[in-house]
């Protein structure tokens, strides 16, 4: 896949669309240099996103992958096996999101586990002190966690994810 021809392909879409880029930023729920990445080719488009663009432009995925135009239009089977493969990456976020959800208590208990220990002046009566070290730690862990498979942007990603596969969905029906 050679991005600056996508990313060509992108910008001359939009552009016969009559969109600017911070209008297309606006309708599929990103920032207006994200799109600017796109067409420059320094990133691409997440998949659903990729549908989006794909239906707005009236135009076959593949082109949009390949960066030129073919005459003949997405196949339907094929537009519902990318869909799907949209959704089970969805799911497979969720999971991931609802495993961090609980390892974020597991570091919070950890934390009040050390602060109950301190208060009470028992750090360095055994074995609070390993229980306070282990909470500590363990709280420490899952800050590292959080920073590692959490982004910026990771909330609104999703749910403009969410948006379109139900748009997706409701069009499809």
């Amino acid at each position: 896949m050679d991005l600056m021809k996508t990313g060509r392909l992108l910008q001359e879409l939009r552009k016969e669309k009559g969109i600017t880029q911070e209008e297309l930023a606006e309708k599929v729920g990103v920032a207006r240099r994200t799109v600017s990445r796109w067409e420059t080719g320094n990133n691409m488009p997440d998949l659903d996103i990729l549908i989006e663009l794909s239906d707005l432009y009236d135009v076959d995925l593949r082109e949009i992958l390949n960066g030129e135009r073919k005459s003949e239009k997405m196949n339907e089977e094929l537009k519902e096996t990318v869909l799907q493969i949209a959704d089970y990456s969805n799911e497979e976020k969720t999971r991931l999101l609802q495993r961090m959800h609980w390892l974020f208590i597991a570091g919070l208990l950890g934390f009040i586990t050390f602060l109950v220990i301190t208060a009470l002046g028992l750090e360095e009566t055994a074995p609070y002190e390993s229980i306070g070290g282990f909470g500590l730690g363990v709280a420490f862990g899952m800050v590292i966690l959080g920073v590692i498979f959490t982004g910026r942007y990771a909330g609104k990603i999703r749910e403009a994810k969410m948006r379109l596969l139900a748009k997706t969905r409701k069009a499809n029906r």
